[in-house]
């Protein structure tokens, strides 16, 4: 039988829920972050109870802008920049020693901007200067994204033997129309080609980026996406809202609000999605993400120990996260800390021997309590009061009255179940689990705060 989706439900019924909200890869969010004195991130590793690492590193480069991005970028053509840029991440490593100590990497994340535009010299040195500060473990995931419009099959091959298990290209989408206005044209056939090359070499894992909502979608182009997606065969896929915020990137203001989906339309294209992965025998990851049964991920899933981090969904969530290049983040024991966004910013505090972060956050008992709530319904979409309320020292129902009493339309709705033990949302809802999630947040207090976020449908 087939599970009802939720463009059965009216219209107003979507537009109620599609409101303003975070994405929850954290808990505070980012946007709480704030000014810190000293170094944030050493004081909290003297009380870390993490004894692995997970390290990312993020290559701000990008040759051509993508108009819907909302990363932390730097567009240019001149690959020399990254060579000074490599420099300062050695710095930086070496300054950060006295957090990590001798802990060893389980897991390495390169992120961007493209970390692809670092050419094959510079991946290599990248990962000499890596094995040299650090003591990676002998099944560490080593994983990187690819903008598939700077990689070859030689490229791919360097990575393999760099040590990479873990590939991500940018599909993104593959209707020419969408990729015209996004500025992101690229060979669907290209990265067919790269997928295939990159199982041949023996890579462990490959994930496709998909973007839903994009300007100019409709049902008919996104099903050719999907139908392309599912003829690859990845071992992961991530399914993206595309966030719309014009006022944070002025890129977004390329294209105008009325050529984007509707909320309607976007939800539709979301349960298309689900239904198609999970037709052929992909597994839902929380929100957004797909694996095959037997991926990691699915595994940690149905043994329920899922985690979510500022890369998304992991299996790495008892680690402490370094980051490490500009605009990095990292969480530390009950820590997160930000290095600069700015570039020439993150070179000055390296150059006079600073802390890189220059914002974070300690979290507080309440933060840790609804992060670990928080947490529990994006990954697994339930709950258990009880385990909460003994983990924490807390009367779940006393503590979160307040919440529980905004979950009551939520629950006459159909989108949550609530009972004496556990808190529960049904499959058809879970494209509204960050407006769930939003009613445990208490930082999101007025329609200022929550404008500064994207819409959750």
């Amino acid at each position: 039988m087939t599970t009802p989706v939720l463009t059965s439900r009216s219209s107003s019924f979507i537009k109620k829920y599609a409101q303003h909200a975070p994405r929850y890869t954290s808990y505070p969010t980012a946007l709480k972050f704030e000014p810190v004195d000293g170094d944030i991130l050493f004081d909290a590793s003297t009380s870390s109870g993490a004894d692995t690492l997970s390290l990312y590193v993020h290559i701000p480069f990008c040759k051509t802008l993508c108009y819907y991005c909302g990363c932390n970028k730097l567009v240019t053509r001149h690959n020399e920049k990254a060579d000074d840029y490599l420099t300062y991440l050695e710095k930086e490593m070496l300054a950060k020693h006295a957090i990590t100590g001798n802990k060893k990497v389980v897991a390495l994340h390169l992120g961007g901007g493209s970390p692809s535009f670092l050419s094959d010299t510079q991946q290599t040195f990248l990962m000499y200067l890596l094995k040299k500060h650090y003591t990676f473990a002998a099944d560490a995931e080593l994983s990187i994204e690819l903008d598939p419009r700077n990689v070859d099959k030689a490229y791919l091959k360097t990575l393999k033997n760099l040590g990479y298990t873990r590939l991500s290209f940018g599909l993104q989408d593959t209707d020419f129309n969408v990729q015209q206005t996004i500025n992101r044209v690229q060979s669907t056939a290209h990265i067919a080609d790269l997928v295939f090359e990159a199982r041949t070499l023996g890579f462990k894992s490959i994930n496709l980026d998909l973007i839903y909502g994009l300007p100019h979608q409709t049902r008919d182009t996104f099903k050719t996406t999907i139908a392309a997606t599912k003829a690859m065969q990845p071992d992961r896929i991530s399914l993206f809202s595309y966030a719309h915020l014009p006022e944070r990137f002025a890129a977004q203001r390329k294209f105008s609000d009325a050529i984007l989906p509707s909320a309607e339309l976007k939800a539709e294209l979301y349960n298309f999605a689900v239904d198609s992965f999970k037709g052929i025998g992909y597994e839902m990851i929380g929100l957004d993400h797909f694996a095959k049964s037997n991926d990691s991920l699915a595994i940690a899933k149905n043994q329920g120990v899922l985690h979510r981090n500022f890369q998304g969904y992991t299996t790495r969530g008892e680690s402490d996260l370094l980051g490490i290049g500009v605009s990095s983040i990292s969480t530390i024991g009950n820590a997160f800390a930000q290095n600069p966004k700015e570039l020439k910013a993150y070179y000055a505090r390296v150059d006079g021997n600073l802390p890189t972060a220059t914002i974070g956050l300690k979290l507080s008992h309440d933060d840790l309590i609804r992060r670990d709530v928080i947490s529990a319904l994006m990954c697994n979409l339930m709950l258990d009061k009880t385990a909460i309320a003994q983990k924490h020292h807390i009367d779940f129902n006393s503590y979160f009255a307040q919440a529980l009493s905004n979950l009551a339309p939520l629950e006459r709705d159909g989108l949550i179940a609530l009972n004496d033990d556990n808190i529960v949302v049904p499959e058809h809802a879970r494209i509204y689990i960050r407006a769930i999630c939003a009613r445990f947040d208490a930082y999101l207090n007025s329609d200022e705060v929550l404008t500064r976020y994207s819409k959750a449908i």
